[in-house]
């Protein structure tokens, strides 16, 4: 029986792509003796695959010719059909898939995976912090120590405050659990208002209107479909409380970043943290840099030190396993969805 032949395609970092520094390529880049620890648990597959660990392009076209599965973050999928005549499988170690959309590249019968569920408990505890920090001032904080000024803003705790909590998959519904237990409220925001642990209610995308002007804090965490591109924009960004605190860790393209800054400028949302940017790293000609009430993190929300990618690989051979027995893989992406 012919052997599984896997591509695996690390990327070098440049800027405005991912990964976009050093570290970022180092957190990313599956190396062989990753790849060997993780196999390891599966003694009974070594036999039946063979792989080769590539960088970006360098010898993508000559194996892809001959590749069953594809294991990576970003590569070309122009005329994949044709180079890739016996691709069965892509397997994407982030969540977010969007980078490769819109999928018109896909065989029918061409499965795609994707690394849901690794980021979940860095970003809860992430999600916890950035609420907290909301909820005690810091982005104003940090504002007043740029400026030099020495202003008390007190807090109070958490408990009765109003979390409308924009996705409620694996990132938000991690940061859900933990805030809800502190006694926040938590109105929950997903496609089909399906229940959430630690909601106190879960509305449709398109009932969202409904909840933002009792919002204290507005947390997203959705990634990019046709459905969520545009979802808070400058007509929802009006109805929040000029007290509402705002975290985005899902994509830029779900929140007018223009509009924000002019309402943090004017002092009427109360601040805000983004972790996520259409070019990454952001540009130093950025006007968001100096936007006061505002802290930029570098997408660094859900991706956790040293492990990630052997918890990537987890999910990966658990779906190998199940790839070489002909069963159904788990963390299928619906391409219709584009999640």
């Amino acid at each position: 029986m012919s052997k599984i032949k896997i591509h695996i395609r690390n990327n070098h970092w440049k800027e405005g792509f991912l990964p976009c520094d050093e570290e970022g390529e180092k957190n990313n880049t599956i190396t062989k003796e990753e790849f060997e620890k993780g196999l390891s648990q599966y003694p009974e597959i070594k036999d039946k695959i063979e792989y080769l660990i590539d960088w970006d392009d360098d010898n993508f076209k000559s194996s892809m010719k001959t590749a069953d599965v594809l294991l990576g973050w970003q590569f070309p999928t122009e005329n994949l059909k044709e180079i890739a005549p016996n691709l069965k499988w892509v397997h994407v170690i982030s969540a977010g898939i969007n980078h490769l959309s819109p999928f018109d590249w896909m065989k029918d019968d061409l499965v795609l995976t994707n690394s849901s569920g690794v980021h979940a408990k860095k970003a809860g505890e992430f999600g916890l912090m950035s609420i907290l920090m909301l909820q005690n001032h810091m982005t104003r904080l940090v504002t007043h120590q740029k400026n030099k000024e020495f202003v008390s803003l007190l807090g109070k705790p958490i408990e009765g405050r109003t979390v409308v909590a924009v996705g409620t998959g694996s990132l938000g519904g991690s940061m859900i659990k933990h805030i809800s237990k502190l006694g926040a409220n938590v109105i929950g925001v997903n496609r089909k208002g399906k229940s959430v642990e630690g909601c106190s209610k879960v509305i449709t995308f398109d009932q969202i209107d409904e909840v933002l002007s009792i919002a204290d804090f507005l947390y997203l965490a959705v990634p990019e479909t046709e459905e969520t591109k545009g979802l808070i924009n400058k007509e929802r960004l009006d109805k929040l409380k000029k007290t509402c605190g705002i975290v985005n860790i899902g994509r830029q393209s779900v929140l007018d970043y223009n509009h924000l800054k002019t309402k943090l400028e004017k002092n009427e949302i109360a601040g805000a943290i983004l972790d996520v940017f259409s070019t990454e790293p952001i540009p130093k000609s950025s006007n968001l840099w100096d936007t006061p009430n505002l802290i930029i993190t570098p997408h660094i929300s859900s991706d956790s030190e040293g492990n990630y990618i052997e918890m990537v690989l987890k999910i990966f051979f658990k779906n190998l396993k199940l790839f070489l027995d002909k069963k159904e893989l788990i963390n299928q992406v619906d391409r219709k969805l584009g999640y």
